[in-house]
């Protein structure tokens, strides 16, 4: 049985090492199985580099024909399970056929690598970046091994940043207006806004403010749409009165935001939303919902 076993054990161990993984800064990235790694960050026209150690389990020897190793940016669909659409694909010839009899070490680089979306994880959609290095043999099997890596990328402050100033009604019984201070917010914002209640014929019992994110999916017909809320804000418990000012000051840096992605290579979109809610007294629900841009900002420390 034991002899059973070790026949389908691999014939060797491969390890990925960056060159900078010591010092690069790491982040957390979920895996498939629900756990969570330690990944390093990267993010567009960085080199990554490192090396790649091949070592044949003991008394064995590798007979390949070829290693290489493949930087891959790829999208997956969940709906479509292990498809993966890639958008980036780079490869490096490590070694010619031949055989590994003890621990070899073939280092490899990457240079300037365009990586123009972020890393990123959905309820129906994940793209991902990822180090595959094969070790190519005939009847036996190749030997695949992974490693992952995050990719995020910044964005400088807008230039034109415009306020937000909406008016929502219904005829003869409720005028307010609001006004939120940009339309252009970066991860760790705070969105400032005021509330004018103009006419109040209604008794309102209370309003929240929700950020909610939109994330859809496909095209055409196959498109699959998903809204998440991500924050409710409570604003006003309480009949207001006409002529009332309530302020906003609803700070992002608690909630689990990514930045805007709008039709990521034809696949995907996320964007966000700043969702007003009222109800009433008969515990009806009037909203007025209003799109905004989330951004990363670089990290100044």
């Amino acid at each position: 049985m034991n002899y059973i076993i070790g026949a389908f054990k691999p014939a060797c161990n491969i390890s990925i090492t960056f060159s900078d993984g010591k010092t690069r800064k790491q982040v957390p990235l979920k895996k498939e199985n629900g756990q969570t790694a330690m990944v390093p960050l990267f993010q567009s026209q960085e080199n990554i580099a490192g090396k790649i150690s091949i070592e044949p389990v003991q008394g064995k020897k590798v007979e390949h024909n070829g290693i290489k190793i493949e930087l891959l940016g790829q999208i997956e669909m969940y709906f479509d399970r292990g498809n993966f659409y890639d958008f980036t694909s780079l490869v490096r010839e490590l070694d010619v056929p031949g055989e590994i009899y003890e621990r070899k070490t073939y280092p490899f680089e990457f240079s300037t690598v365009e990586m123009p979306y972020e890393s990123y994880n959905g309820v129906n959609v994940r793209l991902r970046y990822v180090l595959k290095v094969t070790i190519s043999r005939g009847y036996a099997g190749s030997i695949v091994e992974y490693q992952d890596f995050m990719v995020r990328n910044y964005t400088p402050p807008p230039s034109i940043n415009t306020s937000i100033k909406m008016e929502v009604g219904i005829e003869d019984c409720l005028h307010i207006e609001f006004e939120y201070n940009k339309s252009k917010y970066h991860l760790k914002d705070v969105i400032i806004g005021k509330i004018y209640f103009l006419l109040v014929r209604i008794k309102i019992k209370n309003m929240d403010l929700e950020i909610r994110r939109r994330e859809s999916t496909g095209s055409g017909a196959n498109t699959h749409v998903e809204t998440e809320t991500l924050a409710k804000f409570e604003l006003m418990d309480g009949a207001p009165v006409r002529g009332e000012s309530i302020p906003i000051r609803l700070f992002l840096s608690p909630y689990e935001l990514t930045p805007t992605h709008r039709n990521i290579n034809n696949k995907f979109s996320v964007k966000y939303y700043l969702n007003l809610v009222l109800v009433d007294e008969e515990d009806r629900r009037y909203f007025k919902q209003q799109e905004v841009t989330i951004y990363r900002l670089a990290d100044t420390s």
